[in-house]
């Protein structure tokens, strides 16, 4: 179970590409264990000054991205989810055949061999490719889940106990023991028409259970910063390739986990993010696969995202900063970050 943050108290969802890719959608296994990311020289200096990054203070920690926006973080025997999608069931999204009255669906062997035992699951919004896995994930690992009222009322629908839930706006603090998160208030990514699938929220439950892709409103959307410890390291984490330039101003965070971008209607994007996060040491990006393969292979590149302009960008704007275009299969070790 999740040891309750000091601020709160304590208390398996059902086993028309005719428009464009963000229409749809956004606006955003593992192996033995390797170094997280080569230090450098240039990295160190980059990173050199921040007060993050000390092994010691945080234990072992490692990262594992579950596809899509989703992470996996382990700090010493525990274990954080961020966006955990594993399931990856067909919508016809990358076929030009979607279809919004997909219904729900998790693979519970499939989602249990990649989540260890979570004890807490960060959750940015609440369309399918970001929650449907959680009601599961929430029943049969007690794991306290955090997210939106939104997140909380469909949570809730789909059979998850309302004591696990701890609903956020983003400002909050939280303290875990020795996990650290603050929630930052976010924005959804837009297509190039500057809209998106499935906007809405809930403030009270829903109708009937949700069943469907559609029954998944996006709910606002929030981004996470997780820190081990009291000095790092800290790992910035997006679910989606908008942000609030004022909200995350400040965060400095060591590692960032940025969203991809499908369209350029939110302005400056990469240049305003890496300013507004002074530059991270290290850029992972996120959310440009095919999340409707299966996490078994290589990862499949989304058609609608273009990675290597936005690789391109991040060198750019900010040369000193490391890129890691991460692998499903690699577990990434916090021994090779920027010591101070």
């Amino acid at each position: 179970m999740t040891q309750e943050p000091h601020v709160t108290d304590r208390s398996d969802a059902p086993s028309s590409r005719g428009f464009d890719r963000r229409t749809v959608l956004r606006g955003a296994a593992l192996g033995a264990a390797s170094p997280l990311i080569p230090a450098t020289a240039a990295m160190a200096s980059a990173t050199a000054g921040r007060g993050r990054g000390s092994r010691g203070a945080a234990g072992c920690v490692s990262f594992r991205w579950l596809g899509t926006a989703g992470w996996r973080i382990d700090v010493g025997d525990r274990t954080v989810l961020f966006d955990p999608y594993l399931t990856r069931f067909t919508t016809g999204l990358f076929d030009g055949a979607f279809d919004p009255r997909t219904r729900l669906e998790t693979r519970p062997r499939v989602v249990d061999a990649h989540i260890g035992r979570a004890e807490l699951v960060l959750v940015s919004h609440s369309h399918w490719d970001h929650l449907a896995d959680v009601p599961h994930i929430a029943r049969t690992t007690g794991a306290r889940v955090v997210g939106t009222e939104t997140t909380y009322h469909l949570l809730v629908a789909l059979g998850v106990d309302p004591g696990q839930i701890s609903v956020v706006r983003g400002g909050e603090v939280l303290d875990f023991g020795g996990i650290t998160v603050e929630v930052v208030p976010s924005l959804h990514s837009r297509n190039k028409k500057c809209a998106y699938f499935a906007p809405g929220t809930l403030n009270a439950p829903p109708a009937t259970v949700p069943s469907t892709i559609s029954d998944l409103p996006e709910g606002d959307t929030l981004a996470f910063q997780v820190m081990a410890g009291d000095s790092g390291p800290s790992a910035f984490l997006m679910g989606a390739s908008d942000f609030s330039e004022r909200a995350v101003r400040g965060l400095r965070p060591d590692l960032a986990m940025i969203a991809v971008p499908s369209s350029t209607a939110t302005h400056r994007y990469v240049p305003r993010l890496l300013r507004a996060l002074d530059t991270p040491g290290v850029v992972v990006p996120v959310h440009w696969d095919n999340f409707e393969v299966p996490l078994t292979g290589s990862p499949a590149r989304d058609p609608a995202m273009d990675l290597d302009a936005f690789l391109a960008q991040v060198e750019k704007v900010s040369p000193a900063t490391r890129v890691v275009t991460p692998d499903y299969h690699t577990v990434y070790d916090d021994d090779m970050l920027p010591q101070q």
